[in-house]
């Protein structure tokens, strides 16, 4: 088996299941490692021990009795802290809520405890999804564990830096501008942005209704697909949800790996990052690596053109910020001082926008969203960039202000594309600075997660990256 801290989901569950491993002697050595490791990486807001230690009991219990309880079979997970889970804290990372202990689970968190999987802790994330690494909240900000002075990416930092760390092998965070895919890229991981509607949202804590998403977070691309796989399905509680079949995406892996890609159509939004936005020539040589080999293992890689990532992003901010200030606009009005003040300067800009340009963006979406959608006709996926930048120091407030509109992830929200962040490599190391990890963005056609997963699956096996970890 892999190294303890970085064995897979899906390699731990079927240990369980076969008596090689004891769910409660894994969890004891999860449990170990965040408390040695975590300090120094502030990835928890709140450990679950105890109820994890009696799942964990009870999955082992379970194989004793000749019972599998799911899939996921006493594998430990954890949780962004906006996605409830019943009598925990959900803070949202904020002196707002930080007494705030919902009743019942959000329906993703049902869906993995009925897959057999244990919650072990609720996760570090920017205040309300939404703020940044900020140092004047009751948590610290969340640190990357290839370098503890870098930028885990937001907002699902927590969620990042524990995968990433060994604490865990599945997460689960939320996307509203990329938030599960700027973490994946920073903290060389795999994060998925299902189509809008794929998740259920229900028991979430609302961003911008119209562009959130919950995607999963693993180190591999076949726990990613088996943790989508659980966490999908329509949820008539959840208005946005979509009553689409959810198809097998494990065996979308599985073709990525023996079939391969071979003949298969991928279009490279090449001007979002070199003409747009000029991204750092570590990202852009490693995309144009990463291209080497899917041309090397038979894909048609052809450019393609759209929007210009400026448009695309402009008109999710209008809709995502006027979104956002009506979820908060009382507590902006009556308790303002109770933020953080990097998240309050994000916020209040959406008072101040104007009813006819929200109702434009709208207006625009659905041409954007068409857009994608006939690059998609001849093409099976999409590539771009995902992050413009490789990791920066995270106590820099220029370069954090700075990275948010440096990426290429607003669009798909924007149009609801699926779309994953997959690890490509890393920088070179330079003076004092590791190495760290550089991330791509594979975008698919509207509920066609599989294709997505079949070139991410087909380039980590040609590749490897998932395979290095960080250095402690």
């Amino acid at each position: 088996m892999t190294e303890i801290p970085f064995r897979g989901a899906l390699e731990i569950a079927a240990a369980i299941r076969d008596k090689r491993l004891s769910a409660t002697q894994y969890l004891e050595y999860v449990l170990n490692r965040i408390e040695q490791h975590d300090p120094a990486l502030n990835s928890v807001i709140t450990l679950n021990a105890d109820a994890a230690l009696t799942a964990a009991h009870e999955a082992d219990q379970a194989v004793s009795n000749g019972a599998v309880l799911g899939p996921l079979h006493g594998v430990p997970f954890g949780l962004k802290d906006i996605i409830d889970a019943a009598d925990l804290p959900t803070t949202a990372h904020s002196r707002i809520y930080a007494n705030n202990i919902p009743i019942e689970d959000a329906a993703v968190t049902t869906h993995l405890k009925q897959s057999g999987a244990i919650l072990v802790a609720k996760l570090a994330t920017h205040e309300f999804a939404f703020g940044g690494p900020s140092f004047d909240l009751p948590w610290p900000p969340a640190r990357n564990p290839w370098d503890t002075r870098m930028f885990t990416g937001g907002s699902s930092s927590g969620s990042g830096a524990a995968i990433a760390a060994g604490f865990m092998p599945l997460a689960l965070g939320t996307d509203t501008g990329g938030s599960v895919r700027n973490p994946a890229s920073l903290c060389g991981i795999v994060g998925m942005k299902a189509t809008y509607g794929r998740v259920s949202r229900r028991g979430v804590v609302p961003l911008a209704f119209s562009l959130d998403h919950v995607g999963p977070m693993t180190r591999t691309v076949s726990d990613n697909a088996a943790l989508l796989q659980v966490i999908s399905g329509y949820d008539p509680r959840d208005p946005a949800s979509a009553q689409v079949p959810v198809p097998d995406y494990l065996s979308a892996v599985e073709r990525g790996r023996t079939q391969g890609i071979k003949g298969m159509r991928i279009g490279v939004i090449r001007h979002f990052f070199e003409k747009d936005m000029v991204a750092d020539s570590k990202v852009v040589n490693a995309i144009n690596a990463s291209l080497h080999v899917l041309a090397d293992l038979g894909a048609n890689i052809t450019d393609v053109e759209t929007q210009s990532l400026q448009t695309f992003s402009n008109v999710n901010r209008i809709i995502l910020l006027s979104e956002a200030y009506a979820v908060h606009q009382y507590w902006l009005q009556s308790r303002p001082q109770d933020y953080a003040a990097m998240t309050r300067e994000k916020l209040l800009p959406g008072a101040f926008i104007r009813a006819v340009d929200y109702v434009q963006a709208l207006r625009n979406r659905p041409l954007f969203t068409a857009e994608i959608d006939t690059l998609l006709n001849n093409a099976d996926v999409l590539v771009t960039a995902s992050s413009m930048d490789p990791p920066f120091p995270i106590d820099d407030p220029e370069a954090v202000a700075r990275c948010y509109p440096r990426s290429a992830r607003p669009p798909f929200n924007l149009t609801g594309h699926p779309a994953l962040s997959l690890p490509i490599g890393f920088t070179e190391p330079d003076d004092d600075v590791p190495v760290l990890p550089l991330g791509l963005q594979v975008i698919g056609r509207h509920f066609d997660e599989a294709s997505i997963y079949r070139v991410a699956s087909a380039y980590e096996q040609a590749t490897n990256w998932s395979e290095v970890y960080p250095p402690h």
